[in-house]
């Protein structure tokens, strides 16, 4: 029997619906006291215009900071004062506002949520105030290398495209907005029908639905007095490799920081698969991983070493990251380059891939039982391509994966010249 076959018979089906304000509503029942729901929303990065860098991410601070109906402390109040907790975080793609709380509050999370995704007022006193905030958020980042690399590699491969900025902006550029900003950038796509409200836990949906329903009929209505609406900048970037070659970059750190990295597959590409497979073999949180056997347990060169893929509505990102001493830099990338050239040159053995599938589908099983982190992904994947996300499906997509598509994808990610590599020393 296959592996993916064992989750079939314990997918739970999802609950759905479409309001007539465009919002779509997913739940997914659970036998669970805790709920954890949110409002989705797709905006992030790639949607800000010219001259809005870090927008996004501003506005979700300041969604926390005064309604029509609630102030600041009312807002924090209102989930923590019954135990739960409310958080918010902006990506390339989206922003998502979420929370956790005992299902006999679920009335009260929806009423919250929607007032600070839809009825949000951005006071410039607390603009003002929260411009400070974020600034010390992008200064503290900036004194994190092994952060701030993850985002210049982006900027080299998706050059001129917003794709590539900084998701906190610059402080020079968050302190020049204001109230009618954020008002401007929230009044095109914080709408209902740009969004998905997620749930996952012990509710009714025809209860959850109607009390979302009674809060967002007249959200459509209020936003076209405000603005026009514009549908979300997609911003098309395509797929393929882009650069190639080195950068160093002299921050003076202790410890030399190097990301290697090319551009790799859409969120809908079936080769995605393939480099998910690849991408846990080489530097997956296992700790025999390929990567970390060789340069740590092998060698001692790096206290840690991880590959990472993302993908985007129509491109991605693949990279491996390592810090260590600067003298070990250029026998550490020598390093990872043999073990790409082993997966371009030589494909898996049948007992290889074996392995690694169970490896891999066993690490998604565990992680499925994170129901906060389940609940964001399904969110996430049900907002930008309108499809349930089932994990026996994943399985199988795994399970199908064959010698030759994994090394095929080696060949079109890992070739020398479609690798960029920057280094931070």
């Amino acid at each position: 029997m296959n592996y993916f076959c064992t989750f079939a018979s314990q997918m739970t089906k999802y609950n759905t619906i479409t309001l007539e304000n465009g919002l779509r509503i997913i739940h997914l029942p659970s036998e669970s006291q805790v709920v954890y729901c949110g409002i989705a929303v797709k905006a992030g990065t790639r949607h800000e215009l010219p001259g809005e860098e870090g927008l996004a991410h501003f506005c979700e601070h300041l969604s926390f900071k005064g309604t029509e109906h609630r102030s600041a402390v009312q807002i924090i109040n209102a989930i923590e004062g019954l135990g739960g907790e409310l958080n918010a975080f902006t990506n390339k793609e989206d922003t998502v506002f979420y929370c956790a709380i005992q299902a006999r509050h679920f009335k009260k999370a929806v009423n919250v949520l929607c007032d600070i995704v839809f009825h949000s007022t951005y006071p410039q006193n607390e603009v003002e105030k929260e411009r400070e905030v974020v600034c010390d958020e992008i200064e503290s980042y900036e004194d994190t290398p092994a952060e701030l690399i993850f985002d210049e590699i982006e900027n080299i491969l998706f050059e001129g495209h917003p794709l590539g900025h900084n998701i906190l902006g610059t402080s020079d550029q968050v302190r020049q907005y204001n109230s009618e900003d954020a008002q401007r950038f929230t009044s095109r796509y914080y709408r209902p029908d740009n969004c998905v409200f997620f749930a996952s836990g012990n509710i009714d949906f025809k209860e959850l639905t109607k009390w979302i329903k009674h809060h967002t009929d007249d959200v459509i209505e209020a936003l076209d007095h405000k603005t026009t609406y514009s549908p979300p900048s997609q911003g098309g970037v395509g797929g393929g490799s882009a650069g190639g070659g080195s950068i160093i970059r002299h921050r003076g750190t202790h410890q030399a920081h190097v990301i290697i990295g090319s551009r790799a597959y859409a969120a809908d590409d079936k080769r995605r698969w393939a480099l998910y497979l690849l991408n846990n073999i080489l530097g997956g949180p296992g700790l025999n991983s390929r990567l970390n056997l060789s340069l740590r347990e092998r060698n001692g060169l790096v206290y840690s070493v991880e590959s990472s893929m993302v993908c985007y509505g129509d491109t991605g990102c693949w990279c491996v990251y390592f810090g260590c001493d600067p003298h070990d830099v250029k026998r550490c990338c020598r390093l990872v380059r043999r073990e790409l050239t082993k997966l371009i040159e030589h494909p898996l053995s049948p007992t290889q891939l074996r392995k690694a599938q169970q490896q891999l589908q066993g690490q998604l099983a565990i992680a499925s039982d994170s129901r906060e982190q389940f609940a964001l992904d399904f969110a996430k994947n049900y907002l930008h391509s309108g499809k349930e996300r089932d994990l026996s499906d994943i399985m199988r997509h795994i399970d199908c994966l064959t010698p030759e598509d994994l090394q095929q994808v080696a060949r079109d990610i890992f070739a020398e010249d479609h690798l960029t590599t920057l280094i931070y020393e």
